[in-house]
């Protein structure tokens, strides 16, 4: 189990294409995606055959966020240390925020579900191309969680963002399209299609101008504060996933007697009245 390879790597022309594989638990993000995926994505940059990259899944859901269905004694031993919780967390801002940082220009290519930490890292790519039956959203806020990415407003605006993020609510791929966290909507079956159409037009354009396009724009995103609200974001809600709430402790007593799924179905419940 440790050796299996949950996120892949390969190349079609000038594109490189990441994919996470571990579609049985929906592309959920735990230590060996971490791992894997800040691996697969360093290699993909720095492969001098590619000018484009791709950021795909298997399966029926691009990434339903990070894996908190599995119990880890370990964990649950610091699970109220705030300083444990701020560099576990600073571990999974830095995964999520690669692709902004990554020279080339990457492309997100989702289909179905794009939750918490799924959502942002589609949110951290330069492009995202969503199927028509892909959901975005970040439901964490429901039992007392929220990021570690704080990068929604930076994308679709303050009033939409605090909606969705005070809410935990989702949205169609076409609202996301509309608010501008997708570029295009494509039937599902035409998604790798036209993602790859979509990556092979950005190939022709020279890898230079592309990294200097990209650079360009980044930096000017961090002069106006992109980075210093992202670690900002962090430090404030470190603390948060330390703290003893009343709906996180129940959130967390239910999951431990019923499993995760009776958990998620007695939050999703109150919500829906």
């Amino acid at each position: 189990m440790a050796d299996q390879q949950v996120v892949l790597y390969e190349t079609d022309g000038k594109i490189g294409i990441v994919t996470l594989n571990r579609p049985d638990k929906l592309n959920a993000i735990n230590m060996p995606v971490r791992e894997q995926l800040l691996a697969q994505l360093q290699r993909a940059d720095a492969d001098p055959a590619t000018s484009v990259v791709i950021l795909r899944a298997e399966g029926r859901s691009f990434c339903v966020g990070y894996d908190i269905g599995v119990q880890d004694p370990a964990k649950d031993a610091w699970r109220h240390d705030a300083l444990r919780w701020h560099q576990h967390l600073g571990n999974g801002l830095t995964i999520e925020m690669t692709p902004w940082y990554m020279r080339k220009p990457v492309i997100a290519s989702v289909q179905g579900h794009a939750l918490g930490g799924g959502c942002e890292i589609t949110m951290f790519c330069d492009i995202t191309i969503a199927a028509d039956n892909a959901v975005f959203g970040e439901p964490e806020v429901r039992f007392s969680n929220t990021g570690p990415a704080i990068v929604m407003p930076w994308m679709i605006g303050y009033k939409k963002a605090r909606e969705l993020l005070y809410l935990g609510d989702t949205i169609d791929a076409e609202t996301a399209r509309e608010l501008g966290m997708v570029n295009r909507v494509v039937p599902l079956a035409q998604l790798k299609d036209a993602t790859l159409k979509f990556a092979r037009r950005m190939a022709n354009v020279s890898p230079e101008a592309l990294v200097a396009t990209k650079l360009s724009i980044n930096r000017g995103a961090d002069a106006a504060g992109f980075r210093n609200a992202m670690q900002s974001g962090l430090d404030v809600v470190a603390p948060l996933y330390a703290a003893k709430t009343e709906a996180g402790m129940q959130f967390h007593d239910i999951t431990q007697k019923d499993g995760l799924g009776a958990a998620l179905k007695w939050r999703r419940a109150q919500f829906e009245e």
